[in-house]
């Protein structure tokens, strides 16, 4: 569980057995009352793009817009009674539920934030992994293959978001990295969704991630994140940064694949980059692909005029050049700061 990563990142060995007995006894009490959902109502925003491309500010940012329910850290803990732990949430957290200031614990507000991923608080956004690998056989994120999607409860995944989305009475919007290398199947499988993909300047992206590689396991060899298709050779591959240059042009290259195979009504792509600089125009541009499948985003824009990048050269110019070049062997293409 906790092989290869440093102290600091480390699993909470009590925490998880903890979850896991309250889960299970949890999980039976929901089965009562799980069937009477089917799928989603609303569409479902569902945000892709890999490791390191600002996909967990986009969360944040999302989470901050009070448009959207989403999975927090809190209702992560109920990963196996979500409709249940969506409730609690509900009665801990929410202001209509407040009854003489007992409980005001809580941190409600949604700071942005995070560590490789990580955000503080109950109500900040959670990746919700736990939940996932409920329904699909996938530890981590790469691509299934037919007879792996095969073995999905579909059904059951489906029901459940149902129940969040019931209890929360709102859209959902949540990450779907761990199965971004499948949205062709994720797109057949909701009735509504929108899928959000969000691209990162290759050469910040990879040294982010090799940041990433240092910080999680205390050296760059060992591999971090998303496997594309290709991981079964580009892990032989000696060089650090050429091998992190071929996992961010692959992941890129198949999600590029699978969105053409997408409807437009289905789908938004943004650069991070022009992200940071006007999100409002991402929000007017989810209002329209929400009202194209029959949601109404009724409120105005009231989010950050704009973020401040993260994008800056932090490693030594050798290895930026190093960067480039490995990244230009696979893609053809020439990166810029």
């Amino acid at each position: 569980m906790n092989h290869g990563r440093t102290v600091q990142y480390q699993r909470n060995k009590l925490l998880e057995t903890l979850l896991k007995e309250i889960n299970e006894l949890l999980g039976n009490a929901q089965k009562s009352v799980i069937n009477q959902f089917r799928a989603p109502q609303h569409p479902v925003l569902l945000v892709v793009g890999g490791p390191r491309t600002g996909s967990t500010l986009m969360m944040q940012w999302l989470a901050n817009l009070g448009v959207f329910a989403y999975p927090t850290n809190l209702l992560s803990r109920f990963y196996g009674a979500p409709y249940i732990g969506a409730k609690i949430q509900l009665m801990l957290t929410d202001p209509r539920y407040n009854f003489k200031d007992e409980i005001l614990d809580f941190n409600s507000e949604v700071v942005f934030q995070s560590d490789l991923g990580k955000t503080r608080g109950a109500l900040a956004p959670n990746d919700f992994w736990y939940f996932w690998r409920r329904f699909f056989p996938i530890q981590e994120p790469r691509y299934l293959e037919p007879e792996e999607l095969q073995q999905a409860d579909v059904n059951g995944f489906l029901r459940e978001l149902a129940a969040i989305e019931a209890v929360l009475e709102k859209p959902l919007a949540m990450k779907g990295m761990l199965l971004e290398q499948n949205l062709i199947f994720l797109d057949r499988l909701f009735p509504k969704v929108v899928f959000l993909e969000i691209t990162r300047n290759p050469l910040y992206n990879i040294q982010s991630l090799l940041e990433s590689r240092e910080k999680f396991f205390g050296n760059r060899h060992e591999w971090y994140s998303i496997k594309p298709r290709e991981y079964h050779w580009l892990k032989d591959i000696p060089d650090p940064i050429e091998q992190v240059a071929g996992q961010v042009y692959y992941k890129n290259k198949i999600l590029r694949e699978q969105f053409a195979h997408i409807d437009s009504s289905r789908k938004i792509h943004v650069r991070y980059e022009d992200f940071c600089e006007y999100p409002e125009a991402l929000f007017l541009a989810i209002k329209e692909k929400f009202q194209q499948q029959g949601y109404s985003i009724t409120r105005d824009y009231q989010g950050p005029d704009k973020f401040q990048s993260a994008n800056r050269i932090r490693l030594p110019m050798e290895e930026i050049q190093q960067i480039v070049a490995a990244y230009q062997k696979f893609s053809g293409e020439e990166v810029e700061p």
